[in-house]
């Protein structure tokens, strides 16, 4: 349990929050949401020890460990794998070094004799014989195959390393877990691993995501970083969206009586403990969201991009079709014999297990790479518009926003060019920012604002959810739900797979696999999942 008293953090003369007084009790998963810069980030810091409080306090229970997913990916590098991940668990990992050393004495005493045995008793208490099993268990669940456990951390990718950390942070069943973006650089199988594993997790997780399945699949409460302050809600992400927009809607209908209100949010509360998402924690969840008191649930002050996509023209009936591409890279085949028709109304998610694979494709499609064998033939009312996942060859100049956004239009009107910065809430001086410094997410934004330019009728988006906040993705799935073209995208994002696509393709080494259904069935489908691995172990 972790127990917060009158914490609050202030840098210079802005107050990042303050009065902060909440429990984080055992059983229980706690998402911490709030706009960029809010200071998520910062609470989990405060939490470990990492960053100082302006006053208050944080406790643990008595004897209580507190582990945390390292962001330093290269503390470990002289390690191996399999070691780094018992490190996680510190006391565990300072007996056995000590253990080992008295054992490794040349002239072992009655002393170390009687030391040992103390150690050994202590080593047995903490499930050590287990130990390398368990670290085992855990690579092998994230992905991080059994060739690589005795490797030198030094020597991994960089998403092994990610996967590595995740697993050392999870390692010894914690009392206390805090995990900051845990499903960054994971695929979409390794985070439903994780899902399972935290659903079953009986101690306390305080973890910051922008993966609203992910949130929705863990989550019992909600911590929400808003106007200045940090408030608790029962419930997932879905719910507490959802409330803050009726909210919202209820404060701009100010003549609405306080009693008609408050029944709308009472309705509204029931429908969603009749209707929560499965999980472990459905029956606890669903008490909090009975005992919530109607008059907590404000509006967000949180800005949502207007990301709208409008066709010049309605695409025909020929739209793309496909023939026998394959494409190797470094020698090593990512997919091959690709074969498919795309037809009207249809959103498209590509996946594969060499996440190589879905950008390769993109680059064909949008002819900026060449396929090994194959065609391909886009129809003639077709406007194709492409976001792709690496865009830094798009901002390697001096240009300040409004003229970077006017390079991809003949329309260099600066009011027609501010309405799109404008609609991905590039607003005031924010216009003339340097193209040449943005943040990730900024540049995502900016592309966003060039695609919604283009007016496409097909748009290819390769993990368009990539460095966005919680909200500008929101935002982009509200609007490919209503886009009335094509969508043919790669993600790793649970729920904007889900919302948008209704038909799978899965690109392999070995052919394809087609399914005209949505995602969720796609992987629950048990003789699916026997063909994906047929299909890969060939």
């Amino acid at each position: 349990m972790i127990t917060v008293s009158d914490l609050a953090i202030q840098f210079g003369k802005r107050i990042l929050f303050q009065d902060v007084n909440m429990k984080f009790t055992p059983g229980n998963c706690y998402g911490v949401i709030g706009a960029n810069g809010a200071g998520k980030s910062t609470f989990l810091k405060m939490i470990s020890g990492e960053q100082d409080s302006t006053r208050g306090s944080i406790s643990m229970g008595p004897g209580e460990r507190l582990s945390v997913l390292s962001q330093d990916h290269h503390a470990y590098d002289e390690y191996n794998v399999l070691d780094a991940v018992m490190m996680g668990y510190q006391e565990l990992w300072s007996i056995m070094q000590e253990k080992n050393a008295i054992y490794a004495k040349p002239d072992f005493s009655e002393a170390d004799g009687m030391k040992a045995a103390e150690l050994e008793d202590k080593f047995a208490e903490m499930d050590g014989w287990n130990a390398e099993s368990d670290a085992a268990a855990l690579l092998s669940g994230l992905g991080i195959r059994e060739s690589l456990h005795y490797r030198r951390m030094g020597d991994l990718e960089q998403k092994e390393k990610v996967r590595v950390l995740l697993a050392q942070a999870l390692f010894g069943n914690p009392d206390n877990l805090l995990l900051d973006e845990p499903t960054n650089d994971l695929d979409l199988e390794t985070v439903m691993w994780l899902e399972n594993f935290l659903a079953n997790f009986n101690n306390t997780v305080i973890l910051v995501s922008h993966d609203r399945h992910f949130l929705d699949s863990v989550s019992t409460h909600t911590v929400d970083i808003d106007f200045g302050k940090v408030r608790m809600f029962g419930g997932n992400y879905s719910f507490w969206y959802h409330s803050s927009q009726l909210a919202a809607r209820q404060m701009a209908q100010q003549n609405k009586k306080m009693e008609e209100k408050k029944k709308e949010l009472q309705e509204f509360i029931s429908r969603f403990s009749a209707n929560v998402a499965k999980s472990k924690q459905t029956t606890s969840r669903k008490k909090m969201l009975e005992k919530l008191n109607v008059e907590e649930i404000q509006p967000s002050t949180r800005r949502y991009p207007g990301i709208i996509f409008q066709p010049e023209r309605e695409v025909g009936n020929n739209i793309l079709t496909v023939k026998n591409l394959s494409k190797s890279i470094d020698g090593e085949v990512v997919f091959n014999n690709v074969n498919f028709t795309i037809e009207k109304d249809e959103k498209v998610v590509f996946l594969s297990r060499d996440t190589r694979a879905m950008t390769a494709l993109f680059n064909i499609l949008n002819e900026d790479d060449k396929p090994d064998t194959g065609e391909f033939e886009w129809g003639i009312t077709v406007t194709t518009g492409y976001l792709p996942m690496d865009n830094n060859r798009f901002f390697k100049n001096d240009l300040p926003l409004v003229d970077w956004l006017a390079q991809y239009t003949n329309n260099t009107d600066a009011s027609f060019l501010r309405s799109f910065l404008g609609k991905m809430l590039f607003s005031g001086e924010e216009i003339f920012k340097n193209s040449k410094v943005l943040s990730g997410g900024e540049k995502m934004r900016c592309m966003i604002s060039r695609l919604m330019m283009r007016h496409p009728n097909v748009v290819m988006l390769d993990n368009p959810t990539n460095h966005l906040d919680l909200e500008s993705i929101q935002a982009f799935n509200n609007g490919l739900i209503s886009f009335p073209g094509i969508v043919l995208m790669s993600s790793h994002d649970h729920e904007f797979i889900q919302t948008v696509c209704n038909r799978v393709i899965e690109l392999t080494p070995n052919g394809i696999i087609d399914k005209l259904i949505d995602y969720d069935d796609y992987i629950s489908d048990d003789r699916i999942k026997e063909l994906r691995e047929s299909m890969y172990k060939q």
